[in-house]
């Protein structure tokens, strides 16, 4: 890789992570190039020639946030030592925690992609992951005998359309507690497995 290849790739990073904290602080529709190039002192004609419109800066922008949350489900996921213990450390990189700007994120998004199909597509790109990988945990951990499940691909979508709407619950409006959002999916998901709930805890 050339240095010039390199300085171009680390410049669009660096634009990427500067549009995530224009976005969490503005959101995805308020955020505006200018914005962004202004964090980063840059003119907002180099911000142009990386990614031609605002609505690709911002598309990129939330499939870059997108990939590094797969990245560390992926790394968590790994790191499981059987099929129980796998699924557990999945879901617990879906709830939302510390300030949630993860959610928050999502959150804007879900609104934004009823307009934009490119954040929508992003959108769609994340949750066959999280449902791919879900599934393909419980089908194996129902191979190996832990789970007893007639239809995973039903039970991922169930479990998370629960979290999901706790998830929103608990970061818009306070509703649910996170104790709750943990212990109710928790539930919906021992349930959905045939396994005792102190397995996933």
């Amino acid at each position: 890789m050339t240095t010039r290849r390199r300085n171009v790739e680390v410049r669009r990073e660096e634009l990427l992570a500067a549009t995530l904290e224009q976005v969490e602080r503005l959101g995805l529709a308020a955020t505006r190039v200018a914005d962004v190039a202004q964090a980063l002192g840059v003119s907002p004609a180099l911000v142009f020639y990386h990614f031609g419109t605002k609505d690709a800066l911002l598309a990129e922008a939330f499939a870059y946030a997108v990939q590094r949350d797969l990245d560390r489900l992926d790394a968590a996921v790994a790191r499981g030592t059987d099929p129980v213990d796998r699924l557990r450390r999945a879901m617990r990189e879906y709830g939302p925690t510390g300030s949630a700007p993860g959610w928050l994120l999502w959150i804007d998004a879900w609104a934004v992609a009823l307009r934009e199909p490119s954040i929508r597509t992003v959108l769609r790109k994340l949750d066959r992951r999280w449902k791919t990988l879900l599934r393909q945990v419980i089908e194996e951990g129902v191979e190996e005998g832990f789970f007893t499940c007639a239809d995973p691909k039903a039970t991922v979508t169930r479990v998370l359309g629960l979290a999901d709407g706790l998830a929103v619950g608990n970061v818009v409006n306070s509703g649910v507690s996170r104790a709750d959002l943990r212990r109710w999916v928790g539930d919906a998901l021992a349930s959905e497995l045939g396994i005792e709930r102190q397995l996933l805890a």
